[in-house]
């Protein structure tokens, strides 16, 4: 615990006064966090065990979704955004550890629903039921994303990349980032996880491979006003070479994969 508490305080000190008491220029935190820097807490063991996921835990060695939770601090009462949960593998764990005094927001934008019209109907299903409560299945017209309510975390695993796609609009991501620093808390936190693109990589080779450069992504956040926190490498894989698109058989499944934090100023 304490290791995690200090990476967490080295990550944070991106604010600190020059000599002449001068706020300094922030600096990027160089450390990336590994697994022995995570604290695993009793409710987020709790939702990884959660019978519920039974039949939907099988890509738990590939995701690692107990140090991905605990990265994200998500907490019980929090209000959360996950952007096109898919079939509802984040969803679960979430909504398990938000409990009863939080709520789970699963949201598809239309131009993406109207391809996973089976998980909308699975997840909207699971929302029914006494277990699930508290999420909330919503499709919205736009890409465009907005919430009823302000936000502790909004998470997206393996999306941002498809902000580019022409099926989505042909977006800058810079949409995305955007309603993202208005859907947060002061504070609030934003979870970025999805495939790895070469440095370099442009929009248009994005939407073609859906990979996306991580120095990218932390630029396009940045832009919309948020902190870069720091970075998990649980996902990594240094096999991957970045060439194939991610669909390929020869990798799919086996990417390398980053996982961004980020945070809205607390003032």
């Amino acid at each position: 615990m304490k290791n995690a508490v200090a990476a967490f305080a080295l990550l944070a000190l991106t604010t600190a006064c020059d000599s002449g008491g001068t706020p300094a220029e922030p600096q990027e935190p160089a450390r990336v966090l590994t697994a022995k820097d995570i604290a695993i807490t009793d409710y987020v063991a709790a939702s990884i065990n959660d019978p519920g996921r039974a039949g939907i835990n099988g890509d738990d060695p590939k995701r690692q979704p107990a140090e991905i939770i605990a990265f994200s601090g998500v907490k019980p009462g929090d209000k959360v955004f996950e952007l096109i949960p898919g079939a509802g593998y984040w969803t679960r764990i979430l909504s398990k550890i938000a409990g009863p005094a939080g709520h789970i927001y699963a949201v598809w934008p239309q131009q993406y629903a109207r391809y996973s019209v089976g998980n909308v109907e699975s997840l909207t299903a699971l929302s029914k039921t006494p277990n699930y409560g508290n999420v909330t299945v919503i499709v919205l017209p736009t890409p465009v994303l907005s919430a009823p309510e302000s936000l502790d975390l909004v998470f997206t695993s393996q999306n941002y990349h498809d902000y580019p796609a022409e099926f989505m609009g042909s977006h800058d991501p810079a949409v995305l980032n955007d309603a993202v620093f208005k859907m947060l808390k002061p504070g609030g936190i934003y979870i970025v996880i999805d495939h790895v693109g070469a440095p370099g990589t442009t929009l248009a080779q994005t939407a073609e491979l859906h990979r996306i450069d991580p120095a990218l992504v932390k630029q396009q956040t940045k832009a919309a006003g948020l902190e870069f926190v720091g970075e998990l490498d649980v996902l990594r894989n240094p096999q991957d070479k970045y060439e194939l698109e991610v669909f390929d058989p020869q990798v799919r499944g086996k990417t390398d994969k980053f996982a961004l934090k980020f945070r809205k100023p607390a003032k």
